[in-house]
């Protein structure tokens, strides 16, 4: 159809042109194709920049002007969850479905990924079935076993490490919201987990101060920290740590936090309330930011994180901040296997 022609013709343009642009900003070159997608660590600002302006692309084309465009057509995707997640799995099954491919759903139940089988086994067996695997999974060192074995691209779902897909629907709706991202300051108060590792990983690529507060005992990841001082110092950004929620929160645009109890986690949940004392975002925390703050949590949220005249306010985009999980890994996989779309010619 001439829709789908037109997309085509966007991706070429996207994905190998030599210079592309959002807003008055040039990119350089960036090559997605045939990538696995474990940590925005090892994509560079443009190949982010790249991977935001198409999903939003996407999301206008299929959301708002109703297009329909079957580029995954007769492709499938192998989802392995190890944990639970209610964004992940419909934002997946939802977005590969809405691009004419196939999700197969698979538990720990289905599969025994590095039980029954090894992982080696199950890469070699998926690749053979499916176009790309989404992993959910405990340990990141899964998702590097099966990116070792597989021929075909690994996506992370989550990992103990990083949620990369999370962070790029929290930059979409940033950008959605503000216009820009450049010269944003996002202050993360809560875990030093998974989801701030993505932050760190991928703020300062963007041209976004990061400011976090954790308690003692819960910081990030040390190596994490200096890769984030690292790109920090690359990209002329900010990057403050402390402990302080107060501090974290003075002069921000974007409040953020998380479940202080992850999964797998649960019988620590007394202690890490009583160690969390004073880090729950209120209207309170929010009198330091900037006029214009706003609020992202990427759910599931409980009270003693973030309370109700936050949650539910004006200021809290949590709900179009989950929506995105959708328009961003649909793009994330589109770009990965995309191999013959993108080689052929459009007339």
């Amino acid at each position: 159809s001439e829709c789908h022609t037109v997309f085509v013709v966007v991706f070429l343009r996207l994905v190998n042109a030599n210079v592309c642009s959002i807003g008055a900003q040039a990119l350089g070159p960036v090559n997605l194709k045939g990538r696995s997608f474990l940590t925005l660590k090892d994509f560079s600002s443009d190949e982010i920049k790249h991977l935001l302006w198409v999903s939003g692309d996407l999301k206008h084309r299929i959301k708002h002007e109703k297009q329909y465009l079957p580029l995954l057509q007769g492709k499938s995707i192998a989802m392995i969850f190890e944990k639970r997640s209610t964004r992940t799995r419909m934002s997946t099954e939802t977005g590969f479905s809405l691009l004419g491919g196939h999700p197969c759903f698979l538990t720990s139940q289905d599969i025994h990924l590095g039980v029954n089988e090894s992982s080696t086994d199950t890469a070699r067996v998926l690749s053979g079935l499916s176009d790309i695997v989404l992993a959910r999974v405990n340990s990141h060192t899964t998702l590097e076993e099966l990116v070792k074995d597989a021929s075909i691209p690994i996506i992370n779902g989550l990992s103990d490490l990083y949620h990369p897909i999370q962070i790029l629907a929290d930059f979409l709706t940033l950008q959605e919201h503000y216009g820009s991202l450049s010269g944003l300051t996002i202050s993360w108060i809560g875990d030093g987990n998974n989801v701030l590792h993505s932050f760190m990983m991928t703020a300062a690529k963007l041209g976004v101060h990061l400011r976090v507060a954790t308690p003692k005992g819960y910081d990030p990841d040390s190596s994490i920290i200096q890769e984030a001082q690292r790109l920090s110092k690359q990209h002329g950004t900010q990057f403050l740590l402390t402990s302080d929620p107060v501090e974290a929160a003075r002069g921000s645009n974007v409040l953020v936090t998380d479940t202080w109890v992850s999964m797998g986690q649960e019988e620590e949940k007394k202690r890490r309330i009583k160690d969390f004392l004073g880090y729950q975002i209120t209207m309170q925390t929010g009198s330091v930011a900037k006029p214009d703050w706003t609020f992202l949590h990427c759910l599931p949220r409980k009270q003693e994180e973030v309370d109700d005249q936050v949650f539910y306010s004006p200021r809290s985009l949590v709900f179009p901040e989950a929506e995105n999980r959708k328009w961003t890994i649909m793009l994330s996989k589109l770009v990965v296997i995309m191999v013959e779309l993108l080689t052929e010619d459009p007339h």
